[in-house]
This record gives structure tokens, sequence and C-alpha cells, in this order.
């Protein structure tokens, strides 16, 4: 198993256009945040035509600063991989100020209902305005400049969640489901931990060569990091259960354990990731949810059928 890594050596260079390869280019907004690392990247697609994707969030100067990173090439697409607000607003703006067409992920939607009782706290970072001009399933193909790009269907941090594999290179634009700064972010209800792993055994069974993800820089052995971040979800499972051996019956509880040495600013998170975990498990009968007034996790085996 591959250690997860924090990415500290990448440098975003705000403001300036990064070639990473003679059809690619990258422009990282200037969007720093505890969920943003250095800020989304927008990468230009193409030589004498250009596909932009994830134009970021709603901010006119990195916009306009993409529209003249393209130059004289023509800007024919707008590509979109998930509808959260630092990576799909900017898309409106660049259409706005382009008339290129909108294309990709479809509109925003959640993983699963509200339960009752239940509220959405990562409401605020969903982009409901998005509508695509072309709507991409997997398998779809868009051709930029003699460049191939498919769209890769990886729900999970969203249900929504696109990746785009361009055939120049064997690049897999992985967006937010495979970042090398951090694991993604799976928080019910707008994402699924099932749909999370079922989208890392897919990218598992490909060969690309190298992944541009939303965030921090290249992850350039693929095929074993993604193991890696499988493995890092199936251990947190693990210590989920064992939380649960020895008599947690909350996700309060479980959090304040395997998360011990993570800041308590960002327990709230941690819980998110705890319940998607949880629900998971459940899904497989692993887990139950024991009977009461306050209803209480429990280890499946030891639950009283009626």
């Amino acid at each position: 198993m591959v250690s997860l890594r924090h990415d500290r050596d990448f440098d975003p260079r705000h403001g300036e256009v990064v070639e990473i390869s003679a059809a690619v280019r990258r422009l990282t907004a200037p969007n720093r945040g505890p969920f943003t690392w250095h800020g989304t990247n927008s990468y230009l697609i193409g030589r004498d035509e250009v596909a932009v994707l994830d134009p970021g969030p709603a901010d006119p100067d990195h916009v306009r600063a993409l529209i003249a990173a393209a130059g004289e090439s023509r800007i024919s697409a707008i590509l979109v991989s998930h509808t959260h607000v630092d990576h799909s607003p900017g898309a409106r703006l660049m259409k706005e100020m382009t008339g290129a067409p909108l294309v990709g992920c479809g509109p925003h939607r959640a993983a699963r209902a509200l339960l009752p009782g239940e509220t959405n706290p990562l409401d605020a970072s969903a982009d409901t305005d998005y509508a695509p001009d072309r709507e991409l399933r997997g398998g779809d193909s868009i051709t930029i400049d003699g460049l191939t790009l498919t769209a890769v269907e990886t729900p999970g941090h969203t249900a929504n969640h696109l990746a785009f594999a361009l055939d120049e290179g064997r690049v897999l634009f992985s967006a937010d489901h495979v970042m090398a700064w951090s694991t993604s972010i799976v928080a019910p209800p707008d994402g699924s931990m099932s749909a999370y792993m079922a989208s890392l055994a897919r990218l598992s069974e490909r060969a690309d060569a190298s992944y541009l993800p939303g965030h921090g820089g290249v992850v350039a052995d693929p095929a074993d990091y993604v193991a890696g971040l499988a493995a890092h979800r199936q251990a947190r499972e693990k210590a989920i259960l064992d939380r649960l051996t020895a008599g947690d019956r909350t996700i309060p509880e479980m959090v304040a354990t395997i998360y011990a040495d993570v800041d308590r600013s960002l327990h709230g998170a941690a819980a998110l990731s705890v319940l998607a975990q949880v629900e998971w498990l459940i899904e497989r009968g692993l887990v139950g949810i024991a009977p009461g007034e306050s209803p209480t996790l429990t280890l499946a085996s030891r639950l009283e059928l009626p």
C-alpha cells in the first residue's frame, strides 16, 4: 500500500499559466482554503482551439485570466466535472464572455434523499444553478482540436461527478475524485461511499499514465495511488468496526477516538466521512441501528431481530 501524500511541494503559481504538456495548461484559481488546498485547478486543453475544464468559482478575474491564456485560440467548449461552487460557477461567467457551450456533468443532485429531520450541512457548497448545454454520460466524448476527451463517470464525491480521459498522453483529469494532497470528501447526502468505492474500482481497471486533479499536483503513479486510497477507506472502515466492538454507539464517540490527532475544528467534516462509511456498512448488513428513542449504531451480529 502506498502512503497518502500531502503534496506539500505543489506550487500553484497563482496568476501564471503552467504548461503541463503541448496540449494541456493549468491556471490555479486563488481560492485557497481548507477544502480547496491552494485553489481550484482550471485546465486549458488544446492548441489552436481549446476547451476549458472547471473554470472554478464565480471569480471574474480568474475567468478573464483563463480567456487571456487562451490567446487567439478559440474557446470551443467549457467542461465541468461536478457542481461544487469551487468548480462550476465560473463556467457560467465564461459562457457569458465567450458564448462557448457548457459541456459535462448533469445538474446537481444528491446521492440520496434527506432522512426525516435531516439537513444537508454542505448545501451551500452545491451549485444548483448549473445547467449544461450538453450533458455527458460515461463513454461520451468530445473532440477539441483533434484531441478526444471521454467522460468517465466517477460518482462518490458528488452524484454527478465526471472525470475526463484525454487520449493524448493517457491523461485522466480526475477532478475531486482523486487528488494528491488529500482524500476526497465523501459527505452524505450529496456523497456516497459505496459509489465512491465503486468509482475507485472502475479507475483501477484503467491504464492511465497520470492524473491531473482538481486541486494539487500531478498524480504520477495512479494505479498504486488508487489502490492506496481504497486501502485507506478500508482501514477507516475497520476502525469504525473496532470502535463499535469497543462499545461506541454514536458517530461523535467514534470521531473523538479515530480522529484524536486531527484538529477538533475538522471533526465536523470527519463526522460526515464516518457517516458515509457507516451508511456503506449498513448497506452491506455489517452495521445496524439499535431501536430506541435515540437510535444508536450496533454491529449487525448483535442486533435483536424482531
